[in-house]
């Protein structure tokens, strides 16, 4: 990722050697607290109160296990999943595959810019348009004047402060059930009216550009790919970093839920600003607020990783690593972020928001099991991990945690062309 960042090993404190790892796992999780997820989280507790917070749970589980196998990749090759498909695979193939991610990033944005646009109208009342226009320039301002450690503090500044808004808009709820909410976590429920919402909220939290973006950002940690002993190092450091990130992601969409279900269950919400407005007699205005600026920063922070993915993807097909400088990652950028902006601002003149975040999935159900079988083809092979590449089991886990999130975005699909 450009330049490397270079740590010391504290022996006396190695919990603080720890924490200096801890980064490239929250940026991917940003992408778990996306706009998207905001929607099914809160469609799912506004329509069955409790009962699917076990679909966090269990989405959960199989992001940290992709994830953590895609940064494993990265950081045994020093090179992000894009630059490793432009090396092992033809060209013709590398091309078509990473060309297929880039417009799945594009798709990614689409959703997080208009998630910003829509906390814009709840706060300002700005037209969808305006919104997304200006929320492109702050990412694009943001991607381009700041090093990439000054995004990762960023980043990690907004995931906080969304888990603390979330947390307050607990904290003043007078009626949540806790028994309910722990049950729901761990005991599964299943209906044929839950059916679709459980699809769309699985279906919809690994994402492509995530698996592209982990493999890049973790190189931010890397340094002396030669010694094992910190190779192993890295790689222990990583399973922890991704560990809790992915419990931090837990806690804030089971957040949504448990807010939409003490609140609005059993009165459907479909729409993010159709919630905002439902807190104001529920808890006041502050409430509503609150709920805005949360989602405001949820939309920033993923349109800002949305940008990376895409840079890193684009940036890979000329087998380069992303960098801020260099003009083809600032290319890939300008390609996702314009792109959405422009899909949003064409969709916006017919058909709804709503609509839009829809489109917008089902692409991105299209393309994920690319991305993910290329994924395992490249850490099952000898060639590309040497003695770090998949075991046996390792890999059968992957291919049947692949083929199941497969599974979903085909049923998301039909379902939705119903």
């Amino acid at each position: 990722m450009g330049k490397m960042k270079h740590f010391l090993q504290d022996k006396r404190h190695p919990t603080l050697d720890f924490l200096r790892y801890v980064g490239p796992g929250l940026i991917v999780a940003v992408g778990f607290i996306d706009p998207g997820n905001w929607a099914a989280n809160l469609a799912a507790g506004s329509q069955f109160g409790y009962k699917l917070l076990w679909v966090i749970t269990l989405s959960t589980i199989m992001l940290a296990f992709l994830q953590h196998n895609v940064a494993h990749l990265g950081i045994v090759t020093g090179k992000c999943l894009s630059e490793n498909a432009t090396k092992h695979l033809r060209p013709a193939i590398s091309r078509t595959v990473l060309g297929s991610a880039v417009l799945a990033s594009i798709s990614t944005a689409v959703a997080e810019i208009l998630g910003g646009a829509l906390a814009l109208q709840m706060l300002f009342n700005l037209p969808i348009v305006v919104g997304a226009i200006l929320t492109a320039l702050v990412v694009i301002w943001f991607l381009f004047s700041n090093s990439y450690s000054k995004i990762e503090k960023v980043i990690i500044g907004f995931v906080c402060l969304i888990g603390v808004s979330l947390l307050l808009e607990i904290f003043i709820i007078p009626h949540i059930s806790w028994g309910a909410a722990a049950k729901g976590a761990f005991v599964p429920s299943i209906s044929g009216k839950s059916l679709p919402i459980i699809m769309s909220a699985l279906g919809a939290v690994v994402m492509p550009h995530n698996l592209f973006l982990h493999s890049e950002v973790i190189q931010s940690r890397q340094w002396n790919l030669k010694d094992e002993a910190i190779m192993e190092r890295q790689l222990r450091f990583e399973f922890f970093d991704t560990i809790f990130s992915m419990f931090l992601g837990w806690v804030i969409n089971s957040a949504i839920i448990i807010i939409a279900a003490a609140l609005f269950f059993p009165r459907v919400v479909t729409e993010i600003s159709q919630a905002q407005e439902m807190l104001v007699p529920l808890l006041g205005p502050a409430a509503a607020i609150l709920f805005a600026i949360a989602f405001l920063f949820a939309g920033i922070a993923s349109s800002v990783t949305a940008g990376m993915a895409g840079g890193s993807i684009f940036a890979g097909l000329f087998a380069e690593p992303y960098d801020a400088q260099d003009p083809h990652s600032r290319l890939g950028v300008l390609i996702t972020i314009i792109g959405a902006t422009a899909a949003i601002c064409g969709l916006s003149f017919v058909t709804s928001s709503f609509n839009i975040l829809i489109y917008s999935q089902v692409f991105l159900s299209i393309q994920l099991p690319i991305t993910i079988f290329l994924q395992i083809y490249l850490t099952s092979s000898q060639q590309v991990m040497g003695k770090y590449k998949n075991v046996w089991f390792t890999k059968w886990l992957l291919l049947a945690t692949g083929a199941f999130v497969t599974l979903l975005n085909i049923m998301l699909i039909v379902e939705t062309f119903k």
